[in-house]
């Protein structure tokens, strides 16, 4: 039986609302917004959480789409719900009223600390907005659009006094930022390959599959960065 899966971000074809705007602006607002998203309170995250559902639905990102993009957040999710589970513990046996901390341990099995929580959802919003990037921008635009910032960037710098003489307007940087930000969809599709050989090969999910496959997805993902990392100094020196 074959198994279908999806890869984490990966950029789609089928162009929407979201692939006309300029490639520029998305780069440029991504860390804005992301950095804004850590001091929103907990209710407007949830509003922005479902505001950028609906805004990703309507730019042609199915549900599914959406859901896949946020199986990184489960293991965190995860995490910070037994944290929370454990602090609530911890207070339970060390609060004087046994009334109040058993109401507090009966909170907790359901919705984690409101610390706890909130860093749940700063993290969701975050990954919805790193989705839209990568979903709607390709790596060849990822690298275009990061060169022209660069430029413009250096054509700033170059017209301060004393300081401007010094600085080139050759794009040195862009090309690694691209690399880097291009690597992540990959890393996500080599262990959809990797899943998918384990499941051929009649593997089944568990502890063993995650040692097996963790260390493998590390070995061919450094391997993959080295090629791309030659292939960026071969390049480098050819100009």
């Amino acid at each position: 039986m074959a198994i279908k899966t999806r890869v984490i971000f990966r950029y789609k074809t089928e162009k929407g609302l979201l692939h006309k705007f300029p490639v520029i602006a998305k780069l440029l607002l991504l860390p804005a917004l992301s950095i804004l998203c850590l001091s929103l309170p907990i209710y407007m995250l949830g509003a922005g959480i479902i505001a950028l559902s609906l805004f990703a639905f309507f730019c042609s990102f199915s549900v599914r789409d959406q859901l896949t993009d946020l199986k990184p957040v489960i293991f965190y999710a995860a995490l910070m719900y037994t944290l929370s589970l454990f602090s609530a513990i911890l207070d339970f046996f060390s609060a004087p009223q046994v009334s109040i901390s058993l109401n507090t341990l009966a909170a907790a099995l359901l919705i984690p600390k409101p610390v706890y929580l909130l860093a749940i959802l700063r993290l969701i919003l975050i990954v919805q907005l790193s989705a839209l990037l990568f979903r709607s921008t390709s790596s060849i635009e990822l690298r275009q659009g990061i060169g022209r910032i660069e430029n413009l960037i250096r054509r700033c710098i170059s017209h301060v006094p004393f300081l401007g003489k010094h600085i080139s307007l050759q794009e040195k940087y862009s090309q690694s930022i691209a690399l880097f930000l291009g690597f992540i969809p990959q890393v996500f599709e080599t262990y959809r390959q990797l899943n998918l050989a384990w499941h051929a090969r009649y593997g089944k999910n568990g502890l063993r599959k995650i040692r097996i496959l963790v260390f493998a997805l590390i070995s061919l993902s450094m391997e993959k960065a080295s090629v791309k990392a030659n292939a960026l100094a071969a390049r480098s020196c050819s100009k």
